[in-house]
């Protein structure tokens, strides 16, 4: 019924341009911005390490591909890191703020 809806950039202002996206557009209820982090990985052959900022969209399985398709339409990445992951409980109230947040 509701889902997390995770990804990374690069940088606040984008950041918080996806989050308001998503949360004006109904897509999300909340986008939470975690700031600062490091990231090492592997791209085209080359390890990499970055800082970047972790989004993470509470949203509703009905919003899952639309707002995948909003991130990507937004993100700069050439290969945005974006993933789903289902929530299987939590508060009640919280569960429901999200499905009512996002009509």
């Amino acid at each position: 019924m509701v889902a997390v809806v995770y990804t990374t950039i690069d940088n606040m202002h984008d950041a918080k341009k996806i989050a308001r996206s998503l949360v004006e557009e109904k897509l999300a209820a909340c986008v939470n911005i975690i700031p600062n982090i490091e990231s090492i990985y592997r791209w085209k052959g080359k390890i990499d390490e970055d800082n970047e900022y972790i989004l993470i969209a509470k949203t509703t399985d009905g919003n899952v591909k639309k707002t995948i398709r909003k991130i990507k339409e937004l993100h700069t990445y050439e290969l945005p890191d974006i993933i789903v992951l289902p929530i299987i409980g939590g508060l009640r109230e919280y569960l429901d703020y999200i499905v009512d947040e996002t009509r």
